[in-house]
């Protein structure tokens, strides 16, 4: 990504899109063939572009969420037991349940499915696979039982933090599976948004341990100036869009995924259409 503008566009795209269920990464892959863009998506510099991308929204959700990661935190030091503080060690327990398998799986099979970054046309499939599984989320919602987020049982845990693994397909979004979990499993829309976007980021951290070093090496240290302003483009403006999507969650209660779900769809199809 030595190409400045199109860096800085890329970066706009993730941090807008990042945690609005809609997949960044499948964004990533299928807009520069809308516009044209000569990007080698096999390069090996490509995808730790994308990971420091994602690193600047995770680090927008700590800054957003800060609170919660106080409370959660300081649930473990020493001190009385307390109706607020057994909530929040409960909370950060299944937090690590959900985390824990996806990270896993995350480091298994992140090599073997590298190659799909570079398809365009599968990525467009996954999209409207995306929308699919957003509009089919609201539909068995209103069948699921109503749930807190503090009640939630382990089993329940591991499997929203496990569906965040579907997002390595590039067009399947991590927030929007996470999200469908929690509503099967009874969440209110605001609920899953927050467990969502707290289970998001040590998985993204995590994700830039492991590939942001490949931007230190001699060969791609050219890519590390432009990287570095598009993590920060994307860390602001995913600010902006987690207060947004919060806000807009607790006001809209019934069918608040189905915009995103047909605008998924709708771009899968426009991509599969006009791209070249």
């Amino acid at each position: 990504m030595s190409d400045l503008f199109q860096a800085i566009v890329l970066a706009v795209i993730q941090g807008v899109t990042e945690l609005f269920p809609v997949s960044s990464l499948g964004h990533a892959v299928v807009l520069p063939h809308l516009f044209g863009w000569n990007i080698d998506q096999n390069a090996p510099t490509f995808l730790p572009f994308l990971v420091l991308l994602h690193v600047g929204t995770a680090l927008a959700l700590l800054g957003y969420f800060w609170r919660d990661w106080w409370m959660l935190l300081s649930s473990l030091a020493p001190g009385p037991s307390t109706a607020a503080r057994d909530e929040s060690r409960r909370i950060l327990f299944l937090l690590v349940l959900g985390t824990i398998p996806a990270g896993l799986i995350g480091l298994i099979f992140r090599n073997a499915l590298a190659g799909l970054f570079a398809d365009f046309r599968l990525a467009a499939v996954f999209l409207i696979l995306n929308g699919l599984l957003l509009a089919a989320g609201e539909f068995l919602r209103r069948r699921a039982r109503s749930a807190q987020l503090a009640t939630l049982q382990p089993w329940q845990a591991v499997v929203i933090g496990t569906s965040q693994v579907i997002a390595l397909l590039p067009g399947f979004s991590r927030s929007g599976a996470t999200m469908v979990g929690g509503l099967l499993v009874g969440l209110e829309h605001q609920s899953a948004a927050r467990f969502s976007f707290l289970l998001a980021t040590p998985i993204i951290l995590a994700a830039g341990v492991v590939e942001i070093p490949k931007l230190l090496q001699p060969a791609a240290r050219a890519e590390l100036g432009p990287a570095l302003l598009g993590g920060v483009i994307a860390g602001v403006l995913a600010y902006l869009s987690t207060a947004l999507l919060m806000r807009y969650f607790k006001q809209q209660e019934v069918n608040a995924l189905l915009p995103f779900a047909a605008y998924c769809a709708l771009l899968g199809l426009a991509t599969l259409v006009f791209g070249h």
